[in-house]
């Protein structure tokens, strides 16, 4: 019989990972989490398992392709439904929605993550609601459903001062960014953005950080102001040492040569 407690190292590993993705070391979070999931697979310990493979979405979302993304959520799934466990298959399923609605089947991608979200609430879950409502909002904004997703922003923005929990607070501005950039509210669109930044700059989150550089490059580029778009999002892109195929950092080499 399994307890629905993760082994402490598999625990420590996972938010290592986590730790060093938000920082901007990609392959060092990598190796630290497939080790966590070595490890969880070396103890035989389901729940171990399918939390190392939760943690792993994570890192994949913000590491790798949509298409591994998705290999690592049918073996979390897997996992889950195989062990009775709802908390990270609903996890899971969330992140299937959003990579569903980036490779173009947004409608589905949608739903998902809106039954999946629902899913995840009815656990008690608390933790991570505010990252995951910020997922269907860039969703929701691929599918040019901007109301829905602004609101779906306010509310991960409330829960974030209820909570406290920060470490995806930068993105919620950055999705906001886009959201009003496509309907057309540049100024509002730079002020947010300007905000994820900050945000990220705090944090030492080099991540979120060139993730909102780069939207607001490509806003700036788009108003005509090109040089300084390039000034801006290059000395943020030079800091980066290692982790060159994540999508990150290839949209702002593309971005920059396009500047």
């Amino acid at each position: 019989m399994s307890f629905a407690v993760q082994d402490p190292l598999v625990h420590l590993l996972d938010y290592l990972s986590w730790d060093l993705f938000c920082l901007g070391y990609f392959d060092q979070a990598r190796l630290r989490s497939e080790t966590e999931i070595e490890e969880a697979r070396r103890l035989a310990h389901p729940y171990s398992l399918a939390y190392a493979l939760s943690g792993a979405c994570r890192v994949d979302w913000a590491t790798r392709s949509r298409e591994e993304l998705l290999a690592r959520v049918d073996a979390l799934i897997a996992v889950s439904d195989e062990h009775g466990f709802p908390y990270s298959r609903a996890a899971g399923t969330i992140f299937q929605g959003w990579a569903l609605a980036g490779s173009g089947q947004t409608g589905k991608g949608i739903a998902l993550l809106q039954e999946s979200l629902a899913a995840f609430r009815a656990t008690g879950a608390v933790a991570d609601i505010p990252a995951f409502l910020t997922l269907l909002a860039e969703a929701e904004g691929m599918a040019k459903q901007r109301d829905e997703g602004l609101e779906h922003l306010a509310e991960a923005e409330r829960l974030i001062v209820e909570t406290e929990e920060r470490w995806a607070e930068a993105e919620l501005y950055r999705v906001r960014g886009e959201l009003l950039h496509a309907g057309h509210d540049p100024a509002g669109a730079e002020r947010s953005l300007c905000r994820a930044i900050d945000i990220a700059q705090q944090q030492s989150a080099r991540f979120w950080e060139l993730r909102a550089a780069v939207s607001l490059a490509r806003l700036w580029h788009e108003q005509g102001k090109r040089d300084a778009a390039g000034d801006f999002l290059a000395p943020i892109y030079s800091w980066f040492t290692e982790g060159f195929d994540t999508p990150v950092l290839k949209e702002a080499k593309a971005l920059l040569d396009e500047l």
